[in-house]
């Protein structure tokens, strides 16, 4: 039997699952699935450290990255890249039902790879800090008596800005009218309309397709300019109120309001990528697969020729140019929407042989269906907390959780062995899980645990409880200043008996405000050398602040945290800074969007094997990751998109069942 070889081209998010999943995954036709003997060959365009044995410049991989103080995966982290997930609860009772929440592939990675004992909530402030218009105030201030500085029809300024997406959003579907499953969603992209009867002097009307209109001109219609302004600016991402797929965005924006709970991982996020690697390269040690992982190699072009992909490689200190080719029996591309434009320019302006399917129309036509949305993140670290021990306005981040952490501190402490072998319970019958579950006041935590005791806690057992669990973390706080978001990530090192030290997220932008911190990247006399085209730093990983951008920094951390017009010197000096600009080559987009005008089912079903776009046309060549995915912007839709090409091509059996949790929208 010939040995077959297949090529992934990309080492995030999407290229790591379909290797692992190509070794350890079951087929209906096992010619389809690597065995021994067979060739497995993983290329990127960066180096990451995934082991002693490969390391790299910055941690995995692709657009998620973990950087740690001073370097030192034992101290404290923050995640200049995508950094939480939604964690499905598999032990409720109806947890497999379409109406389970949760990212189902990710937490399933998480934990068939050994890592749950690393998951630990990723807190979302009930009572987020504002500093919009000049003016500091906090969610729970804000009423009719004391609106946000916002102009608003209706009243709107007197409640939460992310009510404008509950308004516009109500024009179609409610909480209980509207779609609840993944599946109902999945059609509403495709068929789903206003409902709601509206004045003639709507430019929108009952009866047009949402799919068919740009989510920025339907909140400018219905809230006004005033309206659209507070929940763009109130809501911290840019990217979720630009001129995107109305149909998805409404449902999209239900992720980012107050109150959601979210995981990650006390390794950082990158510590998944790293557990990733390391059961691919055993898994082709054991199964006896060839494989062969080449850092700092991009793929170049792609044509088949013959029934037989062909690709170029060019390495990364040249990446323009062809320095090697190569043939494989299946390529996945496991690249976001630009990198995937730069391999078809390589062959758009010259003949060649064979079948260029990157080039052909239809395929172009699907591949700008993903709208770039650029990302910039800028990353601190203090020796103390000043936002919470010196601010004038500190953000409200006390929550309580029991982690598995607090479980054996209270071990330590004398605490009752029978109460934490409830308390480590999962649901029982009305009774919700306490592991793992925020609590944002002292009194909430506390009814829950004696409601699963049934017994009423002592004084110092309550003092035990409550001083192990604290957390003071995350947030975020927003500001309609350049820096937008500020997340807390505090002193969370792996090894606790060190010296403590506090990471803070210190800007977290996208769309426009990308520019604003990259002009500060240069100081006084200094010039542009290398083209911004050209500009690969995010394979590289986090610079340095320069002084420049770390005073901006300091001034506007000051105003939101000490009040306008506060001096820059109240917010101390950091211990390291640092940032990445994912505006730039190869990502150029820290996220994706659907635009609208499209059949987004469609598109799905079809980009991942664009060869299904041209007549008569038969290619293995595979596009996956989360630009053309049902979860953009997440992890999730890297491995949904990934997991799902390996199903429907290769005959491999789901690693979940998918009945009630389709993998990507349907093309009906």
């Amino acid at each position: 039997m010939t040995s077959k070889t297949y090529s992934i081209f990309g080492a995030g998010a999407a290229g790591l699952y379909t290797a692992w999943r190509l070794l350890s995954g079951k087929s209906t036709d096992k010619n389809k699935l690597l065995e021994k003997g067979d060739t497995l060959e993983l290329y990127d365009w960066g180096q990451y450290d995934f082991s002693k044995d490969d390391n790299g410049s910055r941690a995995p991989g692709a657009r998620v990255c973990t950087w740690h103080y001073q370097n030192d995966t034992n101290k404290s982290y923050v995640e200049l890249g995508g950094m939480r997930y939604s964690e499905w609860d598999t032990k409720a009772k109806h947890h497999n039902d379409g109406k389970a929440s949760g990212h189902r592939l990710v937490t399933t990675v998480i934990h068939q790879l050994g890592l749950d004992k690393y998951v630990v909530p990723f807190n979302e402030s009930d009572n987020p800090l504002y500093y919009l218009r000049g003016k500091n105030f906090y969610l729970n201030d804000v009423t009719s008596f004391n609106p946000a500085p916002y102009n608003v029809n209706n009243f709107g300024a007197s409640t939460s800005p992310n009510q404008g997406f509950t308004t516009v959003e109500n024009l179609a579907v409610t909480a209980t009218t509207g779609p609840q499953t993944r599946k109902e969603w999945d059609h509403f992209y495709q068929h789903g309309k206003i409902t709601a009867e509206l004045p003639s002097s709507s430019i929108f009307q009952k009866g047009d397709k949402l799919k068919d209109i740009g989510y920025w001109n339907l909140m400018f219609d219905q809230l006004g300019s005033e309206g659209y302004n507070y929940a763009a600016d109130g809501n911290g991402y840019t990217s979720n109120v630009i001129n995107w797929n109305a149909a998805v965005a409404f449902q999209a924006n239900n992720e980012f309001t107050p109150g959601n709970e979210y995981m990650t991982l006390t390794t950082g996020y990158s510590g998944m990528f790293k557990a990733l690697f390391a059961a691919i390269t055993d898994l082709a040690r054991d199964k006896g697969v060839h494989f062969n992982y080449q850092p700092n190699r991009r793929l170049h072009s792609i044509l088949e020729i013959d029934n037989t992909i062909h690709y170029g490689i060019a390495n990364r200190d040249n990446p323009n140019k062809k320095s090697s080719s190569g043939k494989t029996d299946a390529a996945w591309l496991a690249m976001p929407r630009y990198a995937l434009e730069l391999v078809a320019q390589a062959t758009r302006y010259e003949s060649h042989p064979g079948l260029d399917v990157l080039n052909h129309q239809k395929v172009q036509l699907y591949m700008e269906a993903s709208i770039m949305q650029p990302s910039y993140k800028i990353g601190m670290f203090f020796k103390d907390p000043w936002w919470l021990t010196k601010a004038t306005y500190a953000p409200q981040l006390s929550s309580y959780e029991v982690t598995q952490k607090v479980i054996a501190q209270l071990a330590e402490q004398g605490f009752p062995a029978a109460y934490l072998d409830k308390l480590s319970q999962p649901t029982v019958a009305d009774q919700q899980e306490i592991m793992n579950t925020p609590y944002s006041s002292a009194a909430s935590l506390l009814q829950a645990v004696e409601q699963r005791l049934q017994e009423r806690l002592t004084i110092p057992q309550e003092g035990q409880l409550l001083t192990t669990s604290t957390r003071a973390t995350i947030g975020p706080s927003v500001t309609d200043n350049p820096v937008r978001m500020v997340v807390y990530f505090g002193n969370n090192a792996l090894d606790q008996s060190t010296e403590p030290v506090y990471g803070l997220l210190a800007a977290y932008d996208d769309e426009a405000f990308t520019t604003f911190w990259q002009e500060l990247e240069l100081g006084p006399e200094q010039q542009r050398h290398v083209p911004l085209s050209e500009n690969t730093e995010p394979l590289k990983g986090p610079r340095k602040v320069p002084d420049r951008m770390l005073k901006m920094l300091r001034k506007q951390l000051a105003n939101i945290h000490f009040g306008p017009n506060a001096d820059f010197s109240t917010v101390p000096e950091p211990l390291e800074a640092a940032y990445i600009d994912w505006s730039l080559p190869p990502f150029n987009a820290g996220y994706h969007a659907w635009a609208a005008h499209y059949d987004i089912g469609d598109v799905q079903q079809k980009i991942r094997k664009p060869s299904q776009l041209i007549p008569g046309a038969d290619a293995n060549i595979f596009i996956v990751g989360e630009a053309y995915s049902n979860d953009q912007a997440w992890v999730e839709g890297a491995y949904c998109t990934a997991e799902s090409v390996l199903n429907d091509f290769f005959g491999v059996e789901p690693l979940i069942d998918n009945r009630e949790y389709p993998f990507i929208c349907s093309a009906k």
